[in-house]
C-alpha cells in the first residue's frame, strides 16, 4: 500500500508527499523538522506510480492543491 499525505507543521506549513510507510516517514518529517506534524489528509493506492502521480498533481498544479487545501480548511 503506497499514500499520498498532507502535513501542516507547528508554523502553519503545509507539505504533501508519498510514502510506503506513513507512521514512520510521519515520524522521519518530526525528527527532521524538530517540531510536531499534524497529518491532515490521506489517500491511500496499490500502485506506487499512482501516490507518486497525485503527490505530484497537489505540488505542481495549483487548482488540484487549491481545491484540496479548501476542503481542509472548512
Amino acid at each position: 500500500m503506497h499514500f499520498t499525505y498532507v502535513l501542516k507543521r507547528e508554523n502553519g506549513d503545509w507539505y504533501v508527499g508519498y510514502t510506503a510507510n506513513l507512521i514512520a516517514r510521519i515520524k522521519e518529517h518530526e525528527v527532521r523538522w524538530k517540531s510536531k506534524v499534524k497529518l491532515m489528509y490521506y489517500e491511500a493506492y496499490y500502485s506506487e506510480s499512482l501516490a507518486r502521480n497525485r503527490e505530484k498533481r497537489l505540488k505542481y498544479y495549483g487548482s488540484a492543491w487549491r481545491g484540496l487545501k479548501r476542503r481542509l480548511s472548512a
